[in-house]
């Protein structure tokens, strides 16, 4: 198998397990409501080898939830899932320690 087919055989399995269906379910029907889950899938792969000697290949899939789509008899809406920021909390966290430390020093 050359590295050309290696690369396609992967992509089809990643792309197979990759649907927003396969991470999240199968939309949901309340009422005259639908909730159909919105994710955001990313995959990557490669693959190698030489001439005659072989090769291998791997990759991998990420799914992220994104936020709903809710259909209802007032329309259709979008509602996104917000997450924290982390890279604010971890430098609010630091300085947090900082200042701490520096109180700390200054009232002995």
């Amino acid at each position: 198998m050359d590295v050309k087919e290696t690369l396609q055989a992967i992509g089809e399995r990643l792309q197979t397990g990759s649907t927003v269906k396969a991470v999240y379910g199968d939309p949901i029907t309340a009422g005259d409501r639908t909730v159909i889950p919105i994710a955001r899938v990313r995959f990557g792969f490669g693959a190698g080898g030489r001439k005659l000697e072989g090769g291998g290949g791997g990759g991998g899939v990420r799914a992220d939830p994104a936020g709903v789509i809710e259909i209802s008899p007032a329309g259709t809406t979008f509602i996104a899932i917000a997450f924290p920021d982390y890279r604010r909390l971890a430098v609010a966290f630091a300085l947090g320690i900082v200042i701490g430390k520096l109180f700390r020093k200054s009232t002995r």
